[in-house]
């Protein structure tokens, strides 16, 4: 019984150290690179129909070119709220309203600006990999609980611990690989 609890504590903190990596991955595409990308929206909120809605939810997004993103709205009457939202989002871009369209136009990065991506992209690895470990710390708490509740040796702990700290290793190893990725993205000219 209480080997099942030590496979559900490591089953459980590989689901959420697998969530983390998810999550750097996801913050990491909300970097602008000198590329268009939809993914910069996707967490500007948009005022529509009286209510705060996900960007993605009221428009269609399009890249006819590297540097240009193309915004229609599925209903024209909230072209003016989808303009408003990316002008408060503050993205360092300047949307251009047809009245049909929103064009947003991706400058070139400057190679400081570039670097100082990177070193933002670099903290929020470091920002998944600390909660990886606070989740490692979690499970590590609950592998000890069981031992001291009996029923199970420090032996058979000691190895879930071992198993444990590899699932860290690789998770960290997801988030290094992601990053690097990221960095090369962000320094290709």
């Amino acid at each position: 019984m209480s080997e099942e609890l030590i496979g559900m504590v490591l089953a459980d903190a590989g689901e959420r150290m697998d969530e983390a990596v998810a999550a750097a991955k996801r913050d990491f595409s909300t970097v602008r690179t000198g590329r268009a990308s939809s993914a910069l929206l996707e967490r500007v909120q948009v005022e529509a129909y009286g209510v705060r809605m996900a960007m993605r939810e009221l428009v269609s997004f399009a890249i006819p070119e590297a540097s240009q993103l193309i915004i229609t709205p599925h209903d024209p009457a909230n072209i003016n709220a989808v303009e408003r939202a990316i002008q408060q989002a503050q993205l360092g871009l300047v949307p251009s309203n047809d009245g049909r369209v929103i064009r947003l136009s991706f400058p070139p990065l400057t190679e400081e600006r570039r670097r100082d991506l990177a070193r933002l992209v670099g903290s929020m690895a470091e920002d998944s990999r600390n909660r990886i470990r606070g989740l490692r710390r979690q499970a590590r708490k609950d592998l000890e609980g069981i031992e001291k509740d009996g029923g199970v040796s420090a032996d058979v702990v000691t190895r879930a611990g071992e198993q444990l700290d590899d699932l860290t290793r690789a998770h960290e190893q997801q988030v290094d690989r992601a990053l690097a990725s990221k960095e090369d993205e962000l320094l290709e000219v």
